[in-house]
């Protein structure tokens, strides 16, 4: 019986994750289109406040693993890489892919990475594609395709800048879920993600000179920011991987797929978004490669 609502539990944790992902897009979408946020601005502040917020929570709970990565070289430089190269390329990506398109769509676009985490596999090994790997190769071309022009040869109905980023965006989670392994694995998630989301944003503030940008919000706006800092970062984060420690990365994946559907959802019945019948086909079947690499991964 414990075991049994253990796996309840996991499965909630895992699509509340989801959803809370999918809804701060949302709200990026949201400060972009009613206060004319600048991306770079939106990122830094992101990362900075969960990166703090995330590091008093690794102090409280762990203090050994929060001042011991720091005493080993090799970990601290992998850190390092992991917050510039990995979180704040990723982060970044994913918010100027909103930016040039709508939530649903970026989110989704971003769901091409098992595709590319499947051809570094491929790469790295020397072996090529299997079946049901070039299964998946022609579903996301195809879903990526639908998406970008419509079904249309001779017109493109996302914008290049908006299936770049997205496009952008999936490539970095490649490097955000495959850098860091070791060292999360030694120092633990919330060690490694608190101090990536803040070094990933000072970088990113100092290379942007986001002090250059004023933002003019009004309580809606700091609102949907708090959201996106609470909800979409330090809640999502915390609630997915607990969800992942009790049912497993397998299943984790397959229904954090929510996040995308949940995404899009917001951005058509919050912010007016509008999909065609062709973007829904596209959403299915980039989503098919979730599902079908998580099946083989089994």
């Amino acid at each position: 019986m414990k075991i049994r609502l253990k796996t309840y539990r996991g499965l909630l944790f895992v699509i509340a994750g989801g959803i809370f992902w999918g809804f701060s897009g949302a709200c990026g979408q949201y400060i972009f289109e009613n206060y004319s946020a600048d991306t770079k601005w939106l990122t830094s502040i992101r990362m900075l406040c969960a990166g703090i917020i995330l590091i008093i929570i690794g102090f409280i709970t762990n203090r050994k693993n929060m001042t011991g990565i720091w005493k080993n070289r090799r970990d601290a430089v992998s850190q390092i890489i992991f917050s510039v190269c990995g979180l704040m390329f990723c982060q970044f990506a994913y918010m100027s892919a909103i930016a040039n398109s709508n939530a649903g769509t970026a989110t989704v676009l971003q769901y091409l990475s098992p595709l590319f985490i499947m051809l570094f596999v491929c790469v790295t090994k020397k072996r090529l594609p299997r079946p049901k790997e070039m299964l998946c190769i022609v579903l996301a071309i195809s879903g990526t395709f639908i998406i970008a022009t419509g079904c249309s040869f001779t017109s493109i109905s996302l914008t290049p800048k908006g299936l770049f980023w997205g496009i952008m965006a999936a490539i970095s989670v490649v490097i955000y879920t495959v850098q860091p392994g070791r060292i999360i694995e030694k120092w633990g998630s919330i060690t490694v993600v608190g101090y990536g989301m803040l070094i990933g944003g000072i970088v990113l503030a100092l290379v942007g000179r986001v002090w250059k940008y004023s933002c003019q919000m009004d309580l809606n706006g700091y609102l949907a920011l708090t959201c996106i800092i609470i909800i979409g970062t330090v809640l999502a984060f915390t609630m997915y991987l607990q969800g992942v420690k009790e049912v497993g990365p397998v299943k984790s994946s397959m229904l954090a797929s929510v996040e995308p559907v949940s995404a899009a959802l917001f951005s058509a019945l919050w912010l007016g978004s509008s999909f065609t019948v062709t973007d829904i086909i596209g959403f299915v079947l980039i989503l098919a490669t979730v599902f079908i690499l998580a099946k083989k991964s089994e």
